[in-house]
């Protein structure tokens, strides 16, 4: 993805010491909600994300299956949502769109 698809994913933000086409951190990252935009279903919130060695890129999010409270009472799985699967990250909640195999 080149920077111009940056920008329209990572929003630019208003405030003081913020600099045109600064990204946007982990921390807020992990504030925000996650819900498929297929079918409205609420995913959870970041806990991780898989970064590619050499390119230094953002490959993937990872979010844990509902139910994962510290690592008790689930089997670890997780969702691994590809970057380019994001359709817009807003003040609360990142939309993405993927389609569930059933």
């Amino acid at each position: 993805m080149g920077v111009s698809g940056w920008r329209e994913i990572f929003p630019k933000r208003q405030g003081i010491g913020c600099q045109d086409g600064e990204g946007m951190r982990l921390c807020e990252l992990e504030n925000k909600e996650v819900i498929n935009a297929c079918d409205c279903k609420k995913l959870g919130y970041i806990v991780d994300l898989v970064i590619d060695e050499c390119s230094g890129c953002i490959e993937a999010m990872v979010i844990p299956k509902a139910g994962k409270l510290c690592g008790f009472f689930c089997d670890g799985s997780e969702y691994i949502i590809p970057f380019k699967c994001i359709r817009k990250i807003g003040e609360d909640i990142i939309l993405v769109e993927i389609h569930e195999e059933r």
